[in-house]
């Protein structure tokens, strides 16, 4: 068990130091476990002194003290016990409470990496694989298995054929653990797999629920999650039939070894080889011999899908970049810097936009337009650092983002997305970005710079109103205008704004305007990608994106008046799309 422990090669610094931890902790559970299986011999004694001399010389002061003796060591036992389960289950939490953050943070950063749903939450799940199986009782049955040639060489110096006979029963239980541990590891593996992937097929369902009643495609992927569950439920059946038919095998032979240790005993009595006493003993050492083994066996299954998580989740971590953490430095108040950055996905090869640079100074809000596919949304997820591009480098105040502990960085962005989501908490928290202690006058201010602060009042219980990551309760105009203010909340010198107005109304859109005006005052640097015209007109300058590369960048009056990507009606339609974009090659819209 303390082996199993031991971390894996390439494995990431905070899974070695909690893997480092746990294995001290369960030093201390063997030795626990070494007092314990010594007070065990304590039972045996009792029943050959019992059979052996009390019951021969009648001696009732003897029996007396006999059972006072074995009430204390039992006694002894039971608190050992007691305090050896729950070390084991203080293990878990301290796994869980050393690996828990870092492996929310590779949820977070897996999702980051275009993975799967599935992908993404393996590592959650596999932490809590792990933490079943410490609390399972496998882990201390195979702290105990050490101790089980200890009581084998009790039953050989009892008399060497009951030895023998323990032996051979030991060695047949020893190959029917590893013929568990081969048969059952493909159909756990698979379980794992299908079992994330069930999970995600559910999840997507949950999250597109509206859209699934109203095209009714409900049973459609009922049936699609049918197929994947029926692929678990047969994994965790073969699973199950393995550990199972090799446990009750076990369990029978067990029996029926104990049963044949009497009868060997008892025709070794008969030649006047062995006493009673001594008969008896054997067979209960034999018995605490085998135990561990037999119920070892019956755990294998939860044994084998927690090693399995142990080096899938190490191997993971290992491969997450994890969260930045740098030496403090000023907030920026000066520029933003894209020094010839190539946008592209994590993991991907090609390039979406091969080559971006422009420069921004304190008050300056840019436009970024182009057709459908241009990369806008890609360019903004480097702008923000969450994704890294592979070429080129962004800069805040001459600082390269990865050059920023990524807390604080975080604190100087704001950043609305196309899809706007909320954590399950009231209105208030989630302007705070959820802050454990969130700054009320912020919260205030951050609402009214948005033009919100009327709109939430409105609201059933203002502020305080609890609304989940759907919003269910809210219009989309409104969880377009609450992102703004959370966006706004304390005051960032970057504000980056992905399709903030695609769902406003006249009202929403002044609040926008103004909020643009309110960022500028105060010398923050705003980027907006937007296909409406009424956004334009707050902007200095334009950046246009079209065929993978940059093709303009300037004033914006002078872009526009240039041609490309310009509306196919005049901007003056305040507040119109910018419907069609012609493409500056070949003239046609998106």
């Amino acid at each position: 068990m303390i082996r199993a422990f031991a971390p894996p090669p390439s494995s990431h610094p905070d899974v070695a130091a909690a893997l480092s931890e746990c294995r001290r902790a369960f030093m201390t559970v063997g030795l626990f476990s070494g007092v314990v299986n010594l007070l065990m011999l304590a039972g045996p004694l009792y029943m050959l002194q019992i059979y052996d001399r009390v019951l021969s010389s009648r001696n009732v002061p003897t029996l007396v003290a006999l059972s006072i003796f074995l009430v204390i060591a039992y006694g002894f036992q039971a608190g050992l016990e007691v305090i050896r389960s729950r070390l084991v289950v203080r293990i878990a939490s301290l796994l869980d409470a050393r690996l828990g953050i870092t492996v929310h943070d590779a949820v977070i950063r897996l999702a980051i990496q275009n993975r799967s749903a599935a992908e993404a939450h393996q590592p959650l799940r596999d932490l809590d694989q792990i933490r079943t199986f410490l609390t399972s009782p496998g882990p201390i049955a195979i702290v105990d298995l050490p101790w089980a040639p200890v009581f084998l060489a009790i039953c050989f110096l009892i008399h060497p054929w009951l030895g023998i006979m323990a032996f051979a029963g030991g060695i047949i239980l020893l190959v029917l653990t590893i013929l568990t541990e081969r048969r059952s590891r493909a159909p756990t593996q698979a379980m794992a797999q299908d079992a994330g992937l069930r999970a995600a097929v559910a999840e997507l369902a949950r999250r597109s629920s509206e859209t699934v009643v109203a095209m009714g495609m409900a049973s459609t992927l009922a049936a699609r999650w049918q197929h994947v569950n029926d692929r678990y439920i047969a994994a965790a059946a073969r699973a199950s039939d393995v550990v199972g038919s090799y446990g009750s095998l076990s369990k029978i032979l067990r029996l029926l070894l104990q049963s044949g240790m009497l009868g060997l005993g008892a025709y070794l009595v008969i030649r006047q080889e062995l006493t009673a006493g001594a008969m008896i003993a054997a067979s209960i050492m034999m018995g605490r011999a085998l135990a561990p083994i037999e119920i070892a066996i019956a755990n294998w299954r939860s044994l084998t899908a927690a090693r399995l998580s142990m080096h899938r989740l190490s191997a993971v971590l290992a491969q997450v970049p994890s969260s930045r953490s740098s030496l403090a430095l000023p907030k920026p108040v000066r520029s933003l810097d894209v020094e010839h950055v190539a946008v592209a996905a994590p993991n991907a090869r090609a390039a979406i936009v091969a080559d971006v640079h422009f420069q921004l100074v304190a008050g300056e809000t840019l436009g970024v337009i182009g057709p459908s596919g241009a990369g806008k949304t890609s360019l903004v997820r480097n702008l923000i650092g969450v994704w890294q591009p592979p070429r080129g480098k962004v800069s805040l105040d001459g600082a390269a983002l990865d050059q920023w502990d990524e807390e604080a960085l975080g604190r100087h962005v704001g950043f609305v997305s196309q899809g706007v989501e909320f954590f399950d908490g009231t209105l208030a928290e989630n302007v705070a970005r959820m802050s454990v202690e969130p700054d009320t006058e912020a919260v205030l201010a951050a609402g009214r710079a948005a033009g919100a602060h009327d709109m939430i009042l409105r609201l059933p219980a203002g502020y305080d109103t609890k609304i989940g990551e759907a919003a269910a309760a809210l219009s989309a105009g409104q969880r377009q205008r609450i992102a703004l203010a959370r966006a706004l909340y304390g005051d960032p010198f970057l504000v980056v704004l992905d399709e903030p107005n695609s769902n406003l109304d006249s009202d929403g859109d002044a609040a926008l305007e103004n909020a643009i005006r309110d960022l500028k005052a105060r010398g923050a640097i705003t980027i907006i990608v937007s296909h409406r015209a009424a956004v334009l007109n707050q902007c200095d300058k334009v950046l246009v994106l079209a065929n993978g590369a940059q093709q303009a960048f300037g004033p914006r009056d002078s872009i526009l008046r240039k041609g490309p990507m310009l509306p196919s009606r005049p901007a003056a339609a305040a507040g119109g799309n910018l419907a069609v974009l012609r493409d500056p090659n070949t003239g046609t819209g998106p």
